[in-house]
This record gives C-alpha cells, structure tokens and sequence, in this order.
C-alpha cells in the first residue's frame, strides 16, 4: 500500500470516473486503474462498484476512503511541520475569497505579497462561504477570507477588517436628499440585493430586519453583480448597499454614495483557516500583508458588525 495509491482512489471516489481522476492526478488512465486494482487484490476487497455509472462506493470501500483522507492528509502535513519549524515561507497555498470580496481586495494585496513572500505558490479560488467551509474541513483549502463571524466549532476566525455597508442612492429615490442615512430609514421592498447564496445579501437584509422591516411578496430584483444592481438603481428599480472598498473606484457615482450614520453597520471580514491547519508562517504573512494594506484604504468608523449568516 502507498500513499500514491490513496490519492488515487480519493480521486476517483471524487470525480466518480477513472479517466478524471487520471486527468486530475497527472497519470494515464491505465496507470491509475492499475494501482488502485492492485490495492484491491492486497486488501483482497472491492473499493469500487464498476458497475455502476457513475462509479460508486462499495460499503467497505467508503471506510476505506475515509481513512485514506486521513492518511493522505497526515502525510502531507510532514512538509508543513518541517516548514514551520524551520521557519520557511514557502510552497502551494491554497486560498479561496468569496466573490462580494474578490474583486476589490485581491488587486490590493495580490502584488505586494508575492513581492514579500516569492517562494510562496499562490492558487486563489473565488468560491461563497458554503463551499469554503466544506473544502476546509476537507483539506482542499488551506484559508480563505470571507465575512464572519460563522461560529463553526472546526474553524478558526482572524478579523483583517471592518468594511461599512454604503448606500448608494439615485436622485429619483426617496432617500437622495439625505446628508446621512440610517437602518431605520431602509425599505426592503426597495433595496436592490445581490441573487440569493452571497452573505453580503444576507447582511443586507439582517440590517433591514434589524431596523423591524421584514420581507414580503412585494416585487424584488435581485443580480449576481454590484455593478448590475448600480446600473439597476438608474432606472428607477430603487437603491442598493455596497461594501465601502467597491466605493472607492466608482467613476462618476460618488456623488449618490450615503453613508450611515456612525455606528455604521459594517461586515467583519476574516482570514479562516481548520483549527488543525499547519501552515501558520503562511497565514500569518497573509494576515500581515492583507490586514495593512486595508487599514490605509478604511477610515477608523464606529461599526456594528452584522452578521452574514443570522437570520
């Protein structure tokens, strides 16, 4: 039995097809094929119904790949513990950030910290917090940034920063005229929301829930982009919140940006990683670089954080 055997039956029980997970792992189909039957003949059992399309599981093979996540998992982590005790700031980092942060954040800090840390391999993935809890407790990440707090007992919560919610208000709408605004002054039925799945639309509606405004059957439109909710908001469909760094490069829209009266409504944004991860001298350099570079870019606000998952 190897561990090159392992990873080879954790990707096929993953993609439920030889021919991916050979493309998945580097191998020929017929190489992978053939190490994964001769684990079968040591363990003398079936870890695949071939029969089946998809591939599936037999009953002994799902104990076996439970244990192979922890085998491979375990091995992999070697490295991790002779990097750290060494002290080395280097090797594949797998990151994930949510989509409401992506765009703004990652130009911010992307080229500082490969400046800083050039030994250290990068893959970002833009994936919604659901996902990234799953492939953290999985091991398929190593952190992710994403709003908090989410008090999930298996991971690990470091705050980089508090970014104000902004409206931003068309002349045609209700609230235009006002210096500042404020929770109580929001409207459900007339806040234009990211589509359903992103937290940032869940602390939009907490903020209107807070202020005792609920939800109704009343017409709603709702968009995957801020830049579609913006253009959205021209034609009169009504006014939208943004995140306060997707403020900062608006061309030609400062003057429909309101900000609230302080204690601002905020989201608490979070470098996440498992509680068991070991690549600490990585995730400490991310906090490093991410945390400054933000500080400079948001004002000191009295915030109240809201949260993207109570509902």
């Amino acid at each position: 039995m190897t561990i090159t055997q392992l990873k080879y039956v954790l990707a096929v029980a993953e993609h439920q097809n030889f021919t991916k997970a050979a493309e998945k792992t580097f191998v020929t189909q017929p190489t992978l094929s053939m190490q994964i039957q001769k684990l079968e003949e040591e363990l003398d059992i079936l870890i695949f119904d071939r029969s089946k399309k998809p591939i599936e599981l037999t009953g002994v093979g799902e104990k076996i790949v439970n244990q192979a996540k922890n085998i491979v998992n375990e091995a992999e982590r070697m490295q991790d513990v002779v990097d750290q005790e060494k002290g080395f700031v280097g090797g594949e980092f797998r990151l994930g950030i949510i989509p409401t942060i992506m765009p703004t954040l990652l130009p911010m800090f992307l080229k500082t910290f490969t400046v800083r840390y050039p030994k250290v391999q990068l893959k970002i993935e833009e994936i919604a917090t659901h996902e990234i809890i799953t492939k953290l407790n999985e091991g398929h990440l190593d952190a992710a940034v994403a709003a908090t707090p989410l008090h999930i007992e298996t991971i690990k919560e470091r705050p980089l920063y508090y970014e104000p919610f902004v409206g931003y208000i068309p002349e045609s709408h209700r609230l235009f005229g006002k210096e500042q605004i404020e929770s109580k002054d929001l409207d459900i039925e007339d806040i234009l929301l990211l589509e359903d799945g992103h937290c940032f639309r869940d602390g939009v509606v907490n903020i209107c829930q807070a202020s005792k405004l609920a939800t109704n059957d009343h017409f709603q439109l709702e968009s995957g982009s801020f830049e579609t909710l913006i253009k959205l908001t021209h034609e009169g469909l009504g006014m939208t919140l943004l995140p306060y760094l997707h403020t900062m490069d608006l061309e030609g829209g400062k003057k429909y940006l309101k900000y609230f009266v302080e204690p601002s409504p905020a989201r608490e944004v979070s470098l996440i990683y498992n509680k068991s991860e070991l690549k600490m001298q990585i995730i400490n350099a991310l906090y490093e670089v991410i945390s400054g570079v933000v500080r400079g870019a948001i004002k000191f606000q009295d915030v109240k954080i809201i949260s993207p998952l109570t509902k």
